[in-house]
């Protein structure tokens, strides 16, 4: 269940603005949960299911990261601007301008984990506790698993992806009915996906530039300025206690969650065994249950 936003705003970042909304009321309650989307370059739209969370008294904001949604667009700007850096930045921008670093929770979903994971590195003070949900510790480790999960693919499937990607044809149809295939398969299993999924993939096509620059033309040919990113080896710095989250079909497999478990202390890992990259719509009651427990743990 989607609920509606109690509260919308903008607020200023880099010469830019960041969209928000909040679901339940600030100030109020448990300490507030602040929901960082994926792509890079996708919304905030396929994650709204979990205003349910406000349900229980908890506020629940929702960000556009700037290139992305009802946020600030920047077309023009190049590689050199879209940088992790930035996104950390606006993230503890974000936390500040509303009044919560004090105390607040994070759940960072695909590309949002990642960041979540950079921006836990800081230590900030409020951070109460951190979610990963779907996300991988590394790049390499991220396209290693994207070749694996490929294989077991259709052949013709395989073949088409194979020769429009030699040929740099990824808009082609043919080639986006193949990514379809690998999608319905390892990043939503609902089919077809719900208006809020199918929302934020409509908005990220009418901009790509964050995803194009970041990552790539999709989520397995990841040939963006990510490619080398890496957390391994980083992540017993992280102090927050930790949940990490992956579907059973995950293309965040469990080689790519793995070292957040390895290394972040005391880090619990959550497998959900109906799902693939979106547990949060394939099996969103247990999930909903399982994020509230471990948030009010560490109230």
């Amino acid at each position: 269940m989607i609920l509606d936003a109690t509260s919308e705003g903008r607020v200023s970042f880099a010469g830019m603005e960041t969209w928000y909304r909040v679901t339940g009321e600030l100030g109020h309650g448990p300490s507030p949960l602040v929901v960082v989307h994926g792509g890079p370059g996708a919304t905030h739209n396929y994650l709204l299911s979990l205003s349910a969370i406000a349900n229980s008294g908890r506020a629940v904001i929702h960000y556009d990261q700037v290139g992305c949604g009802n946020s600030t667009h920047a077309p023009e700007r190049g590689a050199d601007f879209w940088t992790v850096e930035l996104f950390r930045d606006e993230l503890d921008n974000l936390v500040h301008a509303l009044g919560i670093d004090e105390s607040y929770h994070l759940l960072g979903q695909s590309w949002g984990g990642m960041l979540g994971s950079e921006f836990a590195l800081g230590h900030p003070k409020g951070l109460r506790s951190l979610i990963l949900s779907n996300s991988p510790a590394s790049m390499d480790l991220w396209v290693a698993e994207a070749i694996r999960l490929r294989a077991d693919l259709p052949e013709s499937v395989a073949r088409t992806l194979d020769e429009h990607e030699l040929a740099g044809t990824t808009e082609d149809p043919a080639y986006l009915a193949a990514t379809q295939v690998f999608y319905d398969r390892h990043v939503c299993r609902v089919v077809p996906n719900p208006p809020e999924v199918q929302r934020a993939f409509q908005l990220m096509t009418e901009d790509p530039t964050v995803y194009h620059v970041m990552n790539g033309p999709n989520e397995f040919f990841c040939i963006g300025t990510l490619r080398t990113w890496s957390v391994v080896g980083r992540l017993g710095a992280i102090t927050a206690p930790t949940l990490v989250i992956s579907g059973r079909y995950d293309e965040a497999t469990p080689a790519t969650v793995q070292p957040f478990v390895q290394e972040i202390p005391g880090a619990r890992w959550e497998v959900f065994e109906e799902s693939s990259h979106m547990p949060f719509v394939e099996e969103p009651e247990r999930y909903l249950e399982v994020v509230n427990e471990f948030m009010a743990q560490h109230d």
